[in-house]
């Protein structure tokens, strides 16, 4: 009986394989695909740490990390990745593979729903593999716990059959290395979070970064952008290259509908304001939770879930989508009684007291 079968028998669950086969718990981009870039997005990533823009002191421990690790001929240590959606966490497991020549296998914690599809996937990795898992806070604790020993000791422990005929067993593995990316590193338990050797932050990109980024990626998409151009979509994409290329795209597609294909300032500008994206790249729903924050709760402090109600968005897509931004620009406060807008919010919002009539759609 095989590893996969083992682990499958102990979730008391016979799978078929071909039933197996049809769920995509895992992709493997080999080295090969890599190099061909098929797909948009895959070819806008760079694929060295020379070309990734941003990130400076991250980059820099992440060089000697790599170095260190392919000079003793070692894999590289496991690797926690976390911060806003967009900062490059994906992008940046896949230059750690092609930087170590090592071929990637991609997951995601929502989709290792059984012990039998990490074991089937540990035990297919070859020596310096990486694993790559996005979103690793969503994973079963279940599965969580198999990891420790594979991360620790390579090494996989099974319970074959159940009872009192239930038995123990460990199979080897081959190291390879583990890069976890997260946006919510407080949802990762202790014992977890200290498996992985080291833990880097991204931070949000400043203009400068961001503008080099557009100006990258107008280059391989073959679009003609001078330097005006690509600092007015910067100053809209909230500091996020996920955004930026988003942007530059769509003014592209404006300026291919609307006018002859050429890129300027104003093109952009006209673009982006169609896309309800005001100067500071705040959008509409971004609008609609300072304006309801001022407007209907005299400022605040108002809770989370009462924000959500009143703006008819989720409170978990308000915490982790739109306010990591607003608190950077300064316009709202986290308070013990709740979310704040600050006097910075108000000016923005075209208001010169504490309260005022503006409306929930501006």
């Amino acid at each position: 009986m095989g590893i996969c079968q083992l682990a499958v028998y102990n979730e008391h669950s016979m799978i078929e394989s071909n039933e197996m086969e049809e769920k995509p718990v895992e992709r493997v981009v080999k080295k090969t695909e890599r190099e061909e870039d098929k797909g948009l997005e895959v070819t806008l990533r760079p694929r060295g740490l020379d070309e990734f823009i941003g990130q400076a002191d991250l980059k820099a421990n992440l060089q000697i990390l790599i170095d260190a690790a392919k000079g003793r001929e070692e894999p590289l240590d496991h690797v926690l990745l976390y911060g806003n959606p967009g900062l490059g966490k994906t992008t940046l497991s896949h230059i750690i593979a092609n930087e170590m020549n090592a071929q990637v296998r991609i997951t995601s914690g929502p989709a290792l729903e059984h012990v039998g599809d990490l074991a089937a996937i540990l035990s297919n990795l070859q020596r310096g593999d990486v694993l790559f898992i996005d979103e690793i806070h969503r994973m079963n604790r279940t599965i969580e716990e198999v990891l420790y020993p594979a991360m620790e000791d390579f090494a996989l422990d099974l319970v074959v059959g159940k009872g009192p005929s239930a038995r123990t067993l460990r199979l080897g593995l081959e190291p390879f290395t583990i890069i976890g990316a997260t946006t919510r590193l407080s949802l990762l338990s202790s014992p977890l979070r200290d498996r992985f050797g080291v833990t880097y932050h991204l931070n949000f990109y400043n203009e400068d970064e961001i503008g080099q980024i557009i100006k990258r990626s107008a280059q391989i998409l073959n679009i003609p952008i001078d330097d005006n151009t690509s600092s007015t979509i910067a100053t809209r994409s909230r500091r996020t290259p996920r955004i930026a290329n988003r942007l530059l795209k769509r003014v592209r597609d404006y300026a291919q509908v609307r006018h002859d294909g050429t890129l300027d300032s104003d093109i952009a500008n006209a673009a982006l304001d169609m896309l309800a994206i005001d100067p500071l790249g705040l959008d509409a729903t971004d609008r609609l939770v300072l304006t309801a924050i001022v407007d209907l709760f005299n400022g605040g402090p108002v809770g989370l879930t009462t924000l959500a109600a009143a703006t008819q968005q989720e409170a978990s897509t308000i915490e982790e989508i739109y306010e990591p931004f607003l608190l950077q620009l300064g316009f709202i406060e986290r308070t013990p009684r709740g979310r704040m807008a600050t006097k910075r919010a108000r000016e923005h919002l075209g208001l010169n007291r504490q309260t005022g009539d503006l409306p929930m759609s501006q």
